[in-house]
């Protein structure tokens, strides 16, 4: 009954992106790339969980998981306080909001990089077909991740709604910041994949290097605890701290402080996108014969 219902969910966020065929001026050609885009998705996010009880919820579970762990560490064994609007400061649960809100795209952004970076070496039949748009294979396990993601999203405003009885109207912001979101993922997803093909190491280089980005990156604590020298550089060069930091302003604060960081985000998350593609496409042509 869990996946019935977690299904139509899925179906539906793919489904209504198809809906813009009649408005967008875009070649056949490339709506039937995006048809086989949004099939392999579905699929991918079917197939991920297939037999298991909870089915697509184990990826919210886990963050739960992850959000009781820490509210347990920093909100009672270390008395950590946080003030959120509509919360009183010693609410236990105000620091656990403020920390879901961060952990949600964080995951996101990971499991969708960690995923991709497989992508190629995992369907070597399909980079054999000539007639296959290998271009797809790193978007599948990034595009799959979000959709996961949305539905620890919902929790966080369900929850938040609950404690403060308030939902900001800044919620219809949020594709603002899911676009750069996926760009940035997509093109380090469209790297990775690349580089993996030629060097298997990649993988298990991004799990260590992802583990510094998360203590890098303020989300068990807050960027105003960063020393001021550094905190400027952790801002403006890591896309990530930006993108946290405006999923909290949206969901928990309701106001937008400073529109700089999201245009920052937009220009840096371009440039990578355009890099990863770029070197992806100049290095597939070699992909069929290394695999």
């Amino acid at each position: 009954m869990i996946k019935q219902g977690i299904k139509p969910v899925v179906q539906g966020i793919l489904g209504r992106a198809s809906q813009l065929r009649r408005i967008l001026p875009i070649r056949e050609a490339q709506w039937a790339k995006f048809d086989l885009l949004r099939t392999l998705v579905r699929r991918d996010l079917e197939s991920r969980y297939k037999g298991s009880v909870l089915g697509n919820l184990w990826p919210l579970l886990n963050q739960i998981a992850q959000l009781l762990i820490y509210t347990y560490v920093f909100s009672i064994v270390l008395q950590v306080k946080l003030s959120l609007k509509g919360l009183a400061v010693d609410n236990t649960l105000a620091f656990g909001l403020w920390l879901f809100a961060g952990l949600v795209p964080w995951t996101a952004f990971t499991g969708g990089l960690s995923q991709a970076s497989s992508a190629v070496i995992a369907q070597p039949n399909l980079v054999k077909k000539v007639v296959f748009p290998l271009s797809l294979l790193p978007l599948v396990p990034v595009l799959s991740t979000f959709i996961e993601s949305t539905f620890g999203l919902a929790s966080l405003i369900v929850l938040f709604a609950i404690a403060s009885k308030t939902i900001h109207t800044t919620l219809a912001l949020l594709p603002l910041v899911w676009i750069p979101q996926l760009l940035f993922t997509a093109g380090l997803g469209y790297l990775a994949a690349a580089f993996t093909v030629f060097l298997r190491d990649i993988p298990q280089s991004l799990g260590v290097i992802l583990n510094l980005w998360f203590y890098a990156t303020p989300i068990i604590y807050p960027a105003t605890q960063i020393p001021e020298p550094w905190r400027q550089w952790v801002i403006w060069l890591n896309p990530i701290t930006a993108i946290v930091e405006i999923y909290r302003e949206l969901i928990l604060d309701g106001a937008v402080e400073n529109w700089w960081p999201i245009c920052i985000l937009y220009l840096l998350s371009l440039m990578i996108f355009g890099l990863g593609y770029l070197v992806y496409n100049h290095l597939r042509k070699a992909f069929a014969d290394v695999l």
